[in-house]
């Protein structure tokens, strides 16, 4: 009977696998609450709102953001589309972060610098991935082509006439005495011929 009777009573302890919760549709619904909410973490407004709600004073809900840390594993990670929350969870571990998410103007901060964030993610991240292309060598200076004769170029007919000498005659005499032909009838003109014949006359008249 007492062997009965403790059976009995160790089938009704808590720590029975026949009394442990099991999710009608096997996890599936928790599985979409916890992704939506983990993803919701990705809004600083949303935070903010969190926060001034005293949310971060509750020591259990500290606690469900700890255990929310499991999306971090490679095997959870590949359902997050917005990986801004995982970053803010890691966040929300500190409690001075938690504060200062009560007030509006830190509210403001995180959520232009996450802005900044996704406008320069993709430009920065091809800085990086992206391979450099090797310098390129500076090409050689080319040799200067050899210097092409310029064509010189026809000078325009001109209209002027140059004066031209006009042609000597052969037959023409020439004026100077010594050029005559021996026996020319040309007398020659002497001074001295000419002194002696008027004294030869003048003698004679007298």
């Amino acid at each position: 009977m007492a062997s009965a009777k403790e059976s009995d009573n160790a089938s009704d302890t808590p720590s029975s696998p026949k009394n442990l919760y099991k999710d009608p549709d096997d996890g599936r619904q928790r599985f979409l609450l916890e992704l939506e909410f983990v993803q919701c973490l990705a809004n600083p407004t949303y935070i903010h709102y969190l926060a001034q709600n005293r949310y971060f004073e509750d020591e259990a809900f500290i606690g469900y953001l700890k255990y929310l840390q499991y999306w971090q594993r490679p095997e959870y990670i590949k359902f997050i589309m917005y990986p801004h929350c995982l970053y803010f969870l890691e966040l929300l571990q500190n409690a001075n972060f938690r504060n200062a998410m009560a007030h509006p103007a830190n509210k403001e901060v995180a959520h232009r610098q996450q802005f900044f964030f996704w406008k320069n993610y993709r430009n920065n991240r091809l800085k990086f991935i992206l391979p450099k292309p090797p310098p390129e060598e500076a090409p050689a200076p080319a040799a200067p082509p050899p210097a092409a004769a310029q064509p010189q170029l026809p000078l325009p007919a001109s209209n002027i006439t140059m004066p031209t000498a006009p042609p000597a005659h052969a037959s023409a005499p020439s004026p100077m005495p010594y050029g005559l032909p021996s026996g020319s009838a040309v007398v020659k003109n002497d001074m001295r011929n000419s002194g002696i014949d008027r004294r030869k006359r003048k003698h004679e008249r007298s």
